[in-house]
């Protein structure tokens, strides 16, 4: 994962990998605490979910910070709301 993440990110050194890593696993929190149980990193809405999480915290002077914020927070509240990804397991 941490891989695909610094493509999207467009990073290629390893300089960055433990803040990268740090927001993959805050991410991964974020739906938790919304009520996503299955992060299953192989589904593309979750993984898709993460890299947004990622480019709208990476970084300090992001233009975009903001719009990507606001589509983690959408995605999030999809993903919530779905019972293939908020039931009990």
């Amino acid at each position: 994962m941490l891989e695909s993440i610094k493509t999207a990110l467009r990073i290629s050194s390893i300089d960055f990998d433990s803040e990268i890593i740090e927001l993959i696993d805050a991410a991964k929190i974020e739906l938790k605490i919304s009520g996503v149980n299955k992060i299953d990193e192989t589904d593309p809405l979750i993984m898709r979910a993460i890299i947004i999480y990622c480019k709208a915290n990476f970084g300090y002077d992001n233009p975009d910070a903001k719009r990507f914020s606001e589509s983690f927070d959408n995605l999030r509240q999809h993903l919530s709301s779905s019972s293939d990804y908020n039931e009990v397991i």
